[in-house]
């Protein structure tokens, strides 16, 4: 299935940067510096391989079913820790985007909140899918039911 992220390709790159706050910064403080730096990149680099992203933040909830290692009822890093997660044709386009001179004041605006510095690391997409309709997955549980003995 596709169309997760809309016009990405099968073989895109998508890149992860992990940042946990100083103590003397708050989320507000990084919400304004990455929806600077996020601006930029759609307005110079949509049309130079730039596909999407999105950013997201620790909640603090920790799921004991979908977890293997004890059972933690809260993260520590709860409102501390974010992921910014871009999507990109290709790694090349990527590295691109960095070196822009408009891209880098931002990026260490975004860097001073850091505490644990900054590593980004690429990943290659395996899959992607979006949840079915009620009528698909209607018609997935009865065509498994159907064909799962077969």
């Amino acid at each position: 299935m596709s169309g997760f992220i809309p016009n990405f390709a099968h073989d895109g790159v998508i890149t992860v940067n992990r940042v946990i706050l100083k103590p003397e910064y708050s989320l507000d403080d990084l919400q304004e510096r990455v929806a600077m730096l996020c601006e930029n990149v759609k307005t110079y680099h949509s049309d130079t391989g730039f596909v999407g992203g999105f950013v997201c933040v620790n909640s603090g909830q920790v799921s004991n079913e979908g977890s293997s290692i004890g059972q933690a009822v809260e993260s520590p890093l709860a409102g501390k820790e974010a992921l910014i997660v871009t999507f990109w044709n290709s790694f090349e386009e990527h590295e691109a985007s960095h070196r822009s001179e408009s891209f880098q004041p931002l990026f260490q605006e975004v860097l001073e909140l850091c505490e644990n510095g900054n590593e980004e690391i690429a990943y290659e997409m395996m899959w992607s899918g979006k949840a079915y309709s009620e009528d698909e997955a209607r018609a997935a549980r009865e065509a498994k039911e159907k064909y799962q003995a077969a």
